[in-house]
């Protein structure tokens, strides 16, 4: 039991919001990189986030373990993307800080989601029983690469809402 719910139940939550957290992350991503701030996507994805990892730690665990350690960083991660974003509103280097941590955090997401499906889906763990096989290695160097080119671009690309300028017009007497 956690939480009042049996262990699959449990699970099943924590899956269902770490899916959540990666859909809604992809979405942030997608559009940073075409400047579009998408706040409420935002809001979901890093409260998702934040409840993937509070989730991961109600799991039964003997010690430090590396999903443990995951789950720290992200943490740390997403205290700077929150602080980025909301209370330093992305000003000057902010904007590139939270874009950064952000999408470091949407990575360790899907880097968890790779290790997952390869323990979980017997295909997948068929081709790669240890996870130190070439298939399951191809998989995480794809990801991080894709996750490293992406979160350069979108630091590139991603601006903050542009400052509206209101002028009033007048009229001739």
């Amino acid at each position: 039991m956690v939480l009042g719910m049996s262990l699959a139940t449990y699970t099943a939550v924590h899956v269902t919001i770490s899916l959540v957290a990666i859909l809604s992350g992809l979405v942030v991503l997608y559009g940073m990189l075409k400047a579009n701030s998408l706040n409420r996507t935002t809001a979901l994805f890093l409260t998702t986030t934040v409840l993937t990892s509070v989730t991961g730690f109600g799991f039964p665990f003997m010690g430090i373990t590396p999903a443990i350690k995951v789950g720290i960083i992200s943490l740390v991660l997403l205290a700077v993307a929150v602080i980025a974003r909301y209370p330093l509103r992305m000003a000057g280097i902010w904007r590139k800080t939270y874009v950064i941590s952000a999408l470091t955090a949407l990575y360790l997401n899907v880097f968890v989601l790779v290790v997952q499906s390869f323990e979980k889906v017997p295909a997948l763990k068929a081709t790669a029983p240890t996870q130190k096989e070439a298939p399951f290695v191809a998989a995480q160097v794809a990801v991080f690469a894709a996750f490293v080119v992406l979160t350069y671009l979108a630091a590139k690309r991603f601006r903050a809402e542009p400052l509206t300028i209101v002028k009033s017009v007048g009229k001739a007497a």
